[in-house]
């Protein structure tokens, strides 16, 4: 395991210099999505990061917010934008995360910051992907992302808590960016996202 001294200034390094070469693209992304979801380019939400401390990340919003008659939002897939489908698809809708990592709240590698309902669901052995911080890529989404089960997902997570090293990471954005290229994992089956995680 490489120290946190080290990992921590890479992550802002590397995210800082993304940010400055992706900029053009993610202005004319944010151009797209604010008209294509009436003003709202970007989506944020509480998510739990290392030791469970909960901060907001930050994701390009790929659905909009149509609901059915009694006001509820309607599913996933009919929410989904015709240009969302495509920046899921590419992984574009990750960029913004860049902006955690800058904060400290995020690392380029590591676990994916799941939903905070699922704290009180995780066993002993799940939990520890907690004692990182949460990344925009990780083990588990090079080898499979939303196309796992959440039991693969998990094993792959606590893997990489016991083998973090910095050739390892350096080896996860390698593979991370093929994957993108390929647009490999992006869904479960043939659903929109991945079934919510109910325990065990």
């Amino acid at each position: 395991m490489y120290p946190h001294y080290l990992k921590c200034p890479l992550d802002f390094i590397l995210s800082l210099a993304g940010l400055i070469l992706l900029s053009p693209l993610v202005l004319l992304i944010t151009i797209f999505l604010f008209f294509a979801n009436q003003g709202k380019p970007f989506f944020t939400q509480m998510r739990p990061g290392k030791d469970e401390k909960r901060f907001k990340v930050i994701k390009f919003k790929t659905m909009n917010d149509k609901t059915d008659a009694d006001g509820n939002l309607l599913p996933d897939f009919e929410r989904l934008t015709p240009i969302g489908r495509f920046i899921r698809k590419t992984s574009l809708d990750e960029i913004p995360q860049l902006i955690n990592v800058l904060k400290g709240d995020m690392s380029l590698v590591g676990p994916r910051p799941l939903l905070v309902e699922y704290l009180p669901l995780y066993n002993e052995t799940q939990k520890r992907r907690h004692t990182v911080r949460p990344g925009i890529t990780g083990w588990a989404q090079i080898n499979g992302r939303n196309a796992i089960s959440w039991q693969q997902k998990f094993d792959y997570d606590v893997w990489y808590v016991d083998h973090l090293s910095l050739a390892l990471d350096a080896k996860i954005l390698y593979l991370t960016i093929l994957k993108v290229f390929q647009s490999e994992g992006i869904n479960a089956s043939d659903q929109t996202t991945m079934d919510k995680f109910a325990g065990k």
